[in-house]
């Protein structure tokens, strides 16, 4: 599981992606809750994210994954 938050730049973007081609489900926090959302905004352009949440929102999704949705 990857999950990518607030940043800038795209490093992260690219390694997201590279895990969610690998099979790894993927995370992203929205813009309304970013405070930098270039990271989160690369990776959902790159097309490396399952899903797109606000930030108190992505405990809960990683728990779900971790129950198998």
């Amino acid at each position: 599981m990857g999950v990518i938050m607030t940043g800038m730049g795209d490093d992260g973007a690219r390694g997201m992606n590279e895990m969610h081609q690998a099979g790894a489900f993927t995370v992203a926090q929205d813009e309304a809750t970013s405070v930098v959302f270039g990271m989160p905004k690369e990776a959902i352009a790159h097309g490396g994210v399952d899903r797109i949440v606000p930030l108190d929102q992505i405990a809960r999704e990683i728990l779900a994954a971790d129950r198998g949705r």
